[in-house]
């Protein structure tokens, strides 16, 4: 007290008006820095502004990405198969959910704009077809792990068995062809039994004209002969009523069409028809859409899918002769009748029943072609 007194006493002597002040504890205040207030006293009790967390954000990003990128590279030179794997699982993710929200958008706007699916453009109602597809094996692939610890299980099933149970975009290259390539024997092993039933059935047909290009065009299919369209389409009227109307089809057949077209065979009867009048009025509406927009607007993959979801394995032939082939058949299913919507009789399934078994001369020059490859390589090794 008494050193305080003589400072006062010493500063008023001098003239100087301080007013004596209480001792406080200053606490650090945060202040904005700008010309008007100058500099602040401390930088590090600076508040960050936005730009100033973007860059941090960025700089945590590109370390990440940094990281990552050596993680990777350490996979593919010590574990090539793993990493293979592990690319094809995480680009696969990435492409699932891509198509997600794709098919999300496009039945929003089904439903704002009150649009039904044979009214979407064809590059849509493809993807919502394909969507489907793969949501439905994935749906079983999700039941069958819902057991607790059954996860370990279905990765080891997924490993052992990935083309039941997972979708393309889980497939590597490889398997992707190979894949197709198993696919279209099996639907190839079908076509032998679809024309069996045709030549069966051709004394049940009423019309005797019908009769006589039903058994000319049998054989010439018998023949590795490729019909002519105007020969196919003469005979649309023996698919509209009995015997060969969709129902009035036995099961066996049933079940060798659906095997034909990729459908499961496991179930009823009556599920199994109803699947395959479903899939036949979207393969139609497919080929609508695909005839306003036009073959030549489509690209090369495109194209290729566009044929062998109608019955042509594709994998071994040039693209311009599989325009060719995919034109004929839209000039074939332009000119059937189908339940677009809804309503209507219905005998597209004359495309599936004679077109598809003719696909069998395409068949035999892609032994040819496969058969040559082979020679290519063994002549390489």
């Amino acid at each position: 007290m008494a050193l305080s007194r003589l400072c006062w006493t010493r500063a008023a002597l001098r003239g100087s008006a301080v007013t004596p002040r209480p001792y406080v504890t200053r606490r650090p205040q945060l202040v904005r820095s700008g010309p008007a207030w100058g500099a602040p006293w401390s930088s590090k009790l600076h508040l960050s502004p936005k730009a100033d967390v973007k860059s941090l954000i960025s700089y945590v990003a590109t370390k990440t990405k940094a990281i990552n990128g050596k993680y990777h590279r350490f996979l593919e030179r010590n574990f090539p198969r793993f990493y293979l794997l592990y690319t094809t699982f995480t680009k696969g993710l990435q492409k699932l959910w891509a198509d997600a929200k794709k098919s999300r958008r496009i039945k929003a706007d089904m439903v704002k704009h009150n649009v039904k699916f044979h009214q979407l453009s064809y590059r849509e109602m493809e993807h919502l077809r394909q969507f489907r597809r793969d949501v439905t094996k994935c749906f079983f692939l999700g039941i069958i792990s819902i057991p607790p610890f059954a996860n370990y299980l279905v990765f080891l099933l997924m490993y052992l068995f990935p083309r039941q149970l997972l979708i393309r975009h889980f497939w590597t290259p490889k398997q992707q062809i190979d894949f197709l390539h198993i696919y279209h024997d099996i639907r190839k092993k079908s076509h032998p039994e679809v024309l069996s039933y045709l030549e069966k059935v051709i004394p049940l047909i009423s019309d005797e004209g019908l009769r006589w290009h039903m058994t000319e065009l049998c054989t010439k299919i018998r023949r590795g002969t490729h019909p002519a369209i105007q020969e196919i389409l003469a005979l649309r009227k023996s698919f509209s009523n009995h015997p060969l109307g969709m129902n009035q089809l036995h099961a066996s057949q049933i079940k060798a069409l659906s095997r034909a077209m990729l459908l499961t065979t496991y179930l009823p009867s009556p599920l199994l028809r109803h699947r395959l009048k479903t899939h036949t009025t979207v393969i139609h509406q497919l080929d609508k859409a695909l005839a306003k927009l036009g073959i030549n607007q489509l690209t090369d993959q495109e194209v290729k899918s566009a044929c062998y979801l109608r019955g042509l394995n594709s994998t071994l032939i040039a693209e311009e002769r599989c325009r060719t082939w995919l034109a004929e058949w839209l000039q074939i299913s332009c000119n059937l009748k189908g339940r677009v919507e809804g309503r209507g009789r219905d005998n597209i399934d004359v495309r599936h029943q004679l077109v598809e078994p003719t696909t069998e001369v395409h068949a035999l020059d892609q032994n040819q072609a496969t058969t040559l490859q082979s020679q290519g390589r063994h002549s390489n090794h």
